[in-house]
């Protein structure tokens, strides 16, 4: 059995032989008439150059590192970048969804409050496969209903307390209906 110094003085052994014989290169030996055009210089003939013309041909079509860089790694567009990522961070902020215009609305005057639920689900159904953000619903302040309580304002406020598709909500300011309207915002 060889322990690691046996290795060693063997290796040593190994390289002081081999630097002690000559190597034995065989010369290289061109089969090359002389003079003879290259493979190059032929392809030139045939196109109608001279060797140095498509040299220089070649390297006016070159890819410079720069150019080679860009084309197989792209670029970013920062300005496209900051603006989506704007966009993202305003939908969050409560202040910009409550100045929002709603893109959609609807009107529940007059309903029974089965048929207001089932017109203010296909409503939402079809807001939220249209993409939409927010939309107002206008239930009206229950001055004209029978009974001591509004009917549809609080129909209007369970239904968006259950359905998970809704988030924030609120009342417009009173060009837009103020406490006879209600806006939600539509989750993504």
């Amino acid at each position: 059995m060889m322990d690691f110094g046996d290795i060693l003085s063997q290796w040593d052994t190994q390289q002081r032989e081999a630097k002690k014989k000559p190597k034995q290169t065989q010369p290289q030996i061109s089969h090359k008439k002389p003079n003879a055009p290259t493979k190059e210089e032929k392809e030139a003939a045939r196109q109608g150059y001279t060797y140095e013309q498509l040299m220089k041909k070649q390297a006016e079509t070159s890819v410079t590192p720069m150019e080679l860089w860009l084309r197989r790694y792209g670029t970013v567009d920062k300005d496209a970048a900051a603006e989506e990522y704007y966009e993202q961070t305003k939908m969050e902020s409560r202040e910009y969804l409550r100045v929002m215009k709603p893109e959609a609305r609807i009107d529940l005057h007059g309903l029974t409050r089965e048929e207001a639920w089932a017109r203010l689900a296909a409503f939402v159904t079809e807001s939220k496969n249209r993409g939409l953000k927010k939309i107002l619903i206008i239930h009206g302040k229950g001055n004209h209903s029978h009974g001591s309580d509004p009917v549809l304002g609080e129909m209007v406020h369970t239904f968006i307390e259950q359905d998970k598709r809704l988030g924030s909500s609120g009342h417009p300011d009173r060009s837009m209906g103020g406490t006879g309207a209600t806006w939600v915002i539509i989750k993504r």
